[in-house]
């Protein structure tokens, strides 16, 4: 018996572990749908394969990082440097001009820039409410690289507190056919922040730390066809949920219904064990206890009154 239920104890837990993984997978799908491209998974991967580049790298020399084919595209790009030499010089690694005077916070001996240029990746990674990219996205971080084999993951930060940081766009990445006075920088912060600020001149931004930049332009009222196809496109997500849910809810319940059924048969065979002993027979797939066929024959009293 305590074998049994241990049986149904372990197929009981493990249905509701795999109503539980149905469940989330269902909702990282629909978060995922919602959300797109994960930028910060995008760095994570470009660190890794920059470390793994770096074998043994020589200080000053700009290095170009391969990524994998799914990524094809993006370009990256590395320097390491010492901060003595970083603060006396500052660095121009494209497209980015950092000054000099710029101290690392916290203090490395070496440090490395990291820099990224999304190209047609720009949109899935990085959207604007309201505005539209006509650059594409290039972003740098600064990391520890006092270990002589490779860089860190302690990223280090950057405040520029005199001239900043430029970040130049080349005229064959801009789409020419836009008014440059619409034209507008935009900053990608931590936690999906935004802030814009005004283009230089030279069709670039200016910037006081790390982080990734572009150029945006408003965007125009979508037409009714684009918002009919988002309704249908939530609608479609909203039904599946729903169903998905729904399926889910009916095992949930179908399983508890199965384990009460099981758990009042094994009642009513305890109380039959302890009255009399009957036998059982089969109806379907119930297990029914069944009296003897035997009754106890009549037997006629003797009445000594009876002629």
């Amino acid at each position: 018996m305590r074998t049994e239920r241990k049986l149904q104890m372990q197929r009981g837990f493990g249905f509701f572990t795999w109503v539980a993984f149905l469940l989330w997978s269902f909702s990282s799908t629909l978060v995922r749908a919602s959300r797109g491209y994960d930028p910060e998974l995008l760095d994570a991967v470009v660190h890794e394969y920059a470390n793994k580049t770096l074998q043994d790298p020589r200080t000053g020399v700009v290095y170009n990082i391969s990524l994998p084919a799914n990524f094809s595209g993006i370009e990256v790009s590395i320097v390491r440097l010492r901060s003595s030499s970083f603060w006396v010089r500052g660095s121009n690694l494209t497209p980015f001009q950092i000054p000099p005077r710029i101290i690392p916070m916290p203090f490395s001996k070496r440090l490395a820039i990291l820099s990224e240029n999304l190209k047609n990746w720009s949109s899935n990674y990085y959207q604007v409410p309201g505005y539209r990219l006509v650059s594409p996205v290039v972003g740098f971080m600064v990391l520890d690289a006092s270990n002589s084999s490779g860089i860190g993951n302690q990223q280090l930060n950057l405040r520029a507190n005199g001239n900043p940081i430029l970040v130049s766009f080349s005229p064959a990445e801009l789409e020419l056919r836009t008014s440059k006075l619409s034209m507008r920088c935009v900053e990608f912060g931590p936690h999906g922040s935004v802030s814009f600020s005004n283009m230089t001149s030279l069709n670039g931004c200016v910037a006081r730390s790390q982080g990734h930049f572009a150029l945006v332009i408003p965007a125009p009222a979508p037409p009714q066809k684009k918002k009919e196809a988002r309704f249908w496109k939530w609608w479609v997500i909203g039904f599946t949920g729903g169903f998905m849910v729904l399926v889910s809810v009916s095992l949930i319940v179908f399983g508890a219904y199965k384990a009460v059924k099981r758990q009042r048969i094994k009642e009513m065979e305890k109380e039959s064990e302890k009255g009399v002993s009957f036998d059982t027979v089969w109806i379907g797939s119930s297990k029914m206890p069944s009296a003897s066929t035997i009754r106890t024959q009549p037997i006629l009293e003797a009445n000594e009154h009876v002629p």
